[in-house]
């Protein structure tokens, strides 16, 4: 079976991009080329790799092909760069992270890019919980994930655990809780990050031994979430890194003292023999040592 590069060029292009014509500005050619490349490709393979919709996405076999693409064209910026160091090439590398993480331990491998002058980092902030569905349709090189379980053609490793406190503003607590300062779990307001947040929820599970559906405000920024905490807009599960300096200050207040939820992260990387592939992992390793629980 004969994959041309150009052709899986092309496939990349138009998941990427989401219609054929912005494939063809991206790649400098013509929509009609763009359109050929892949109907050659899905010829080759004898099946639909592209659900041609708006936007395009790819089907099980495309994702399959995209991963091989995205692969492909790492593995030949990486020997560019190696045979012409002059020139001031740089390869791409997409990481699929969740926001916490981005906004905590994370920063320190961005530190250690901002070194690099062989690569660009294209972030991709996902739900460490749905963060290895990217990996699996090839958006993602790598991500930091809570399943241990590797996806195909992926090694995982643990890094280690983010420990979660149930936390609110003190005047929030005051208006929603007992006069012995326990929390009126049922009533008081609750803030999640997005749709597929689970932790506050979970929480209350576990607090009232049944599903209660509380008033839930959605703020789907790390900073904004904590700043929403801090105002009163209801509680919410934080890092405890990202708690300690709002603690101290008095603008949050721990709910339910020993309560928390720890949430093991684990790093899964494709299987190439990539040397920036490596370069990050070897970063990400050190970030986690000096920051997450063991």
């Amino acid at each position: 079976m004969d994959l041309p590069a150009p052709q899986l060029a092309a496939l990349v292009a138009v998941v990427d991009a989401g219609t054929f014509e912005a494939a063809a500005r991206a790649l400098h050619v013509t929509p009609s080329a763009v359109s050929q490349r892949v109907r050659a490709l899905e010829s080759s393979v004898g099946q639909v790799l592209v659900r041609r919709a708006t936007p395009c996405t790819a089907t099980p076999a495309g994702d399959t092909l995209v991963r091989l693409g995205r692969a492909q064209a790492l593995l030949q910026a990486e020997a560019r760069t190696a045979l012409e160091p002059a020139a001031g090439r740089r390869s791409e590398l997409g990481l699929a992270v969740n926001a916490d993480s981005l906004a905590t331990w994370f920063r320190d491998v961005l530190g250690e890019a901002a070194g690099w002058d062989d690569a660009v980092l294209r972030l991709e902030v996902e739900d460490q919980a749905h963060s290895h569905e990217l990996l699996r349709r090839g958006e993602a090189l790598a991500a930091v994930t809570s399943d241990p379980e590797p996806v195909q053609g992926c090694s995982v490793e643990r890094l280690g655990t983010m420990r979660y406190l149930p936390v609110a503003a003190p005047a929030l607590l005051a208006r929603h809780g007992d006069p012995s300062g326990r929390p009126d779990w049922s009533r008081m307001p609750v803030v999640v990050f997005n749709a597929k947040d689970a932790l506050q929820h979970d929480l209350l599970a576990q607090e009232l031994g049944e599903r209660v559906a509380p008033p839930t405000h959605r703020v789907p920024t790390s900073a904004d979430f904590l700043e929403a905490l801090a105002l009163g807009l209801g509680w919410g599960m934080v890092p405890e890194t990202q708690l300690l300096p709002l603690e101290r200050a008095g603008r949050l207040a721990r709910l339910a003292p020993g309560r928390h939820v720890d949430v093991p992260l684990h790093w899964q990387r494709w299987r190439l023999d990539s040397p920036l592939l490596g370069r990050v992992t070897e970063a990400v390793r050190r970030a986690a040592s000096a920051h997450l629980r063991r």
